[in-house]
């Protein structure tokens, strides 16, 4: 057995940060009398560099949070009101398991749902032994779309998989693009390497919504109509096209369909797109300019405009641009929208099920509907790893189903969440530092071990060893719901056929923590990508075959005219999702909530600062205190941050949005919505 440091009660250990956050930070933790009393970053690991976020430095709050679940509950008042009763973990895992095989003979295992997200970015217990459970369960199947789907789809159209410039190698770009991402707030170590690259002479654009403290640290900020990106991006090209800046060798080497795409881009003239984006033609003839001028250039592709209706087409095509300018053969050149791909883990299933036909597939986004609508219906649902009270779409639909008598909901968390006072059994988790597990980025490219740090909470325990409870209750015999920890990671880096994930095993990442991937191992970038043609495609006969454009294109979002202001629910610094937002700690050190509005916007509703508006649609409504500011355009208004659901407050913003998917992937579209606003 691999030792652990629980029983050190004493000294400073290696960690990784566990939250959904492209950093994925290497990180040391301070031990007194046997507690977690500190932890900062790692200052030799390459990326934190000994920076890391206050919400991790102020985590050992959380950690012995006096709210923190400590045993198994039973529910003993109405759904949603939050009155439960102790029980032992042998009468939950009792009651689950009848409840389970009661339904599977009245309805069928595809009553059972399983909804899970990345609120543990450890791939054992965020994903691979429960996917095993549920798959051997015979339940509904969950497509987990709600973050990044739609943008990843995007570009895998375009380069084959979601591979993209190494992050440390941009200190040697010379012009930073960060489009649609808040950095500061959600990928603070990109900031660092571009501050390198800014001393050695590199210009930074932000293009955004908000001028927020990203586009207020950058050399050049670009407000934005939001949803219009893909316009601006073909405008680029237009420009890039017709002034001569393309490296020809590389396209035809190296691309798909350039011929078609130069023609393409003439309709998107800069007078048409300056209409559609409200970018000056100025500017958009000089960021273009820019671009095909300095190399290497490098476009770092955010989260946010890809959770429009257009998301997965505004990567899809923003991806393109390196091609044009040959950008990809550049040192610190290119483009990063994720690099989850390079460390691919694939834990194999059981083989009880290899054989059967897949359960139905449920999207993440549409769970309201699922609760609602569906047929035949879902009977239950386990919840882990995410908090849909507060996180999906249409809330209120959401919510109603969740209301449902005859629905029995398990819910595995640290918290008694707006989710868990739904719920029929609520079971205490563990955190991240309490568990061995996998850690990989989808930013850069480090590979990390987490041992345990700490006991378990009180009777709190971790994913994995819920399911295997679970399946003993069942009485499943297969042995892979029962192979440790450690002999599930041995196996699947020992199998692993991922090029770039050779030489990294469990005993070298005992000694050292933390491995870098190695690139070179991998198909040569960019001549063999994983594409139908091996080349980037900027033409796809692959989105053709099943009805999408195969050339980039820019369409409207599909809200309405009924309301008039756009509603953008960003994030902010203090949370991560819902993440924290309970936490007494980090919820003072986060001002707010507020909703940013521009004065013109302010004006024609004779709102003024510091008054509490109303902010609302069909599907719900909110009150924030108003903000009025310069710095989020006219049309849009702006909030930060996914509130907790507190007593007499009306600020779950996901009240607001759509269940609507986007272009691609199935992905979300929080960012196309409309709102009024008035004065409370």
């Amino acid at each position: 057995m691999m030792p652990s440091y629980i029983d050190q009660p004493e000294g400073v250990f290696p960690s990784v940060c566990s939250l959904d956050c492209p950093d994925t930070c290497g990180l040391l933790v301070h031990k007194k009398e046997g507690k977690i009393v500190k932890i900062e970053g790692d200052p030799t690991h390459p990326i934190t560099q000994g920076a890391i976020c206050n919400k991790v430095r102020n985590m050992p709050a959380r950690l012995y949070d006096v709210n923190r679940l400590a045993y198994p509950m039973r529910r003993i008042g109405a759904k949603g009101e939050g009155r439960f009763e102790r029980i032992s973990w042998d009468e939950a895992v009792k009651t689950i398991v009848q409840q389970w095989t009661r339904l599977i003979h009245e309805h069928g295992s595809e009553s059972i749902l399983p909804y899970s997200f990345a609120g543990n970015m450890g791939r054992l217990n965020m994903v691979a032994m429960g996917n095993r459970f549920f798959e051997r369960l015979g339940a509904s199947r969950l497509d987990r779309t709600i973050c990044n789907a739609a943008g990843n789809t995007g570009y895998r159209y375009t380069m084959g998989a979601t591979y993209g410039t190494d992050p440390e190698d941009t200190i040697h770009s010379k012009l930073h693009i960060y489009w649609g991402c808040d950095a500061f707030n959600t990928n603070m170590h990109q900031i660092m390497f571009s501050e390198k690259a800014r001393k050695n002479g590199a210009q930074i654009v932000v293009i955004d919504v908000q001028q927020n403290r990203t586009g207020q640290w950058a050399d050049w900020f670009i407000p934005i109509v939001p949803g219009t990106d893909a316009a601006l991006a073909l405008g680029l090209m237009h420009i890039l096209f017709k002034e001569g800046f393309i490296d020809e060798h590389f396209m035809h080497e190296y691309t798909l369909g350039f011929q078609e795409l130069a023609e393409q881009v003439k309709e998107y003239d800069p007078e048409t797109v300056s209409a559609i984006t409200k970018v000056p033609v100025a500017d958009i003839y000089r960021l273009a300019r820019l671009y095909g001028e300095t190399s290497p250039s490098f476009i770092r592709i955010g989260n946010g405009p890809q959770h429009h209706d257009n998301g997965g087409m505004f990567v899809r095509t923003v991806s393109c641009l390196p091609s044009l300018t040959g950008q990809w053969m550049v040192k610190g050149g290119g483009a990063l929208r994720e690099n989850g791909d390079f460390a691919m883990l694939q834990f194999p299933s059981i083989p009880y099920n290899r054989q059967q036909k897949p359960t139905r597939l449920i999207n993440m986004n549409q769970i309201g509907e699922a609760l609602t609508e569906f047929s035949p219906p879902i009977h239950s649902l386990f919840v882990y790893g995410t908090n849909p009270l507060v996180v999906t779409p249409d809330l209120n639909k959401v919510k109603k189903g969740f209301a449902r008598e005859d629905l029995f909901t398990v819910v595995h968390d640290l918290f008694l969440t707006e989710t868990a006072k739904y719920a029929d059994i609520v079971l205490p988790a563990t955190s991240s530092y309490e568990n061995l597990d996998i850690y990989t980025s989808y930013w850069h490219h480090y590979v990390h071990l987490q041992r345990p740090v700490m006991e378990p909470y009180g009777e709190s325990k971790s994913n994995v060893d819920v399911f295997r409870l679970l399946a003993r209750g069942m009485g499943y015999q297969d042995k892979e719901l029962y192979e440790t920890e450690e002999d599930v990671l041995r196996n699947v880096l020992s199998q692993s056929d991922n090029p770039y994930l050779k030489g990294i095993s469990l005993d070298k990442l005992k000694e050292k923590s933390f491995m870098k991937l190695d690139r070179n191992n991998g198909p040569m970038f960019p001549n063999k990508l994983p594409t139908p043609s091996g080349k980037i495609e900027l033409l796809s006969e692959k989105m053709a075959s099943i009805g999408l454009p195969a050339l980039p294109v820019y369409a409207s979002i599909k809200e309405g005219e009924k309301y008039p202001l756009l509603f953008i629910p960003g994030p902010n610094r203090g949370f991560l999702n819902s993440t924290f937002s309970n936490n007494e700690k980090h919820m003072s050190m986060e001002k707010g909530p507020f909703l940013h509005i521009h004065p013109k916007d302010a004006g024609e509703r004779c709102i003024k600062q510091g008054e509490m508006v109303r902010v609302f649609n069909d599907r719900g409504e909110c009150e924030f205190e108003a903000l009025v500011t310069e710095r989020v355009i006219q049309g849009t208004v702006v909030t930060h941050g996914l509130w907790s659901d507190q007593p007499g407050t009306k600020r779950l913003v996901n009240s607001l949005t759509s269940s609507r998917l986007a272009d691609m992937g199935g992905g979300a579209t929080f960012f196309s919505t409309k709102v009024e606003v008035r004065i409370c």
